[in-house]
């Protein structure tokens, strides 16, 4: 009763290859590949079978227990940086996004302008890293929830997020 889903982009860090699978029961996966067949314009039958024998040798060589440890590190370096600058995090177990509470911060908020797209907007502007307003991820009567609501993400190198570190100091002054 279930179709799990997954992607080479998002597996092995290779932002824009677009190159997915699907998991289902056999019932399933026959009304997934009926649906797939009228989907895409084009498939890139050579990359399917290197991902294939990419996540073959991923568990060989241990990818997923170096990638999860490489994350977690880069994850807790980012959360000490938003809790020594006042931004309370909301810790993250399974996503390379951490949200984060903004509410601390005290920025102008254009007419017409949601709160989180205007603090993500000075953040990128003023401070120098770029935040994503978690609103458009909300349906219209839930938006109110994000508010006061930012969203960072720490897949980037180690030289990147000490560079994010030291601009976002200059919010705490």
């Amino acid at each position: 009763r279930t179709v799990t889903l997954g992607s080479a982009g998002k597996t092995f860090s290779v932002t824009g290859w677009k190159i997915g699978w699907a998991i289902a029961p056999p019932r399933l996966a026959h009304a997934v590949l009926m649906a797939h067949q009228w989907i895409p314009f084009a498939v890139g039958t050579p990359l399917q079978e290197a991902v294939a024998v990419a996540l073959e040798q991923a568990e060989e060589r241990r990818y997923f227990d170096w990638l999860g440890a490489t994350y977690w590190a880069k994850r807790n370096r980012l959360l000490g940086v938003l809790q020594d600058v006042g931004l309370t995090p909301i810790v993250p177990d399974g996503s390379y996004f951490i949200i984060f509470d903004t509410s601390t911060l005290d920025v102008p908020v254009p007419a017409g302008t949601r709160r989180d797209v205007a603090v993500c907007r000075w953040l990128t502007g003023e401070i120098g890293v770029a935040a994503i307003p978690p609103s458009p991820f909300y349906s219209g009567p839930h938006q109110h929830l994000t508010d006061q609501m930012a969203r960072f993400t720490f897949c980037k190198t180690d030289d990147m997020l000490e560079e994010a570190a030291q601009r976002l100091k200059k919010i705490r002054g």
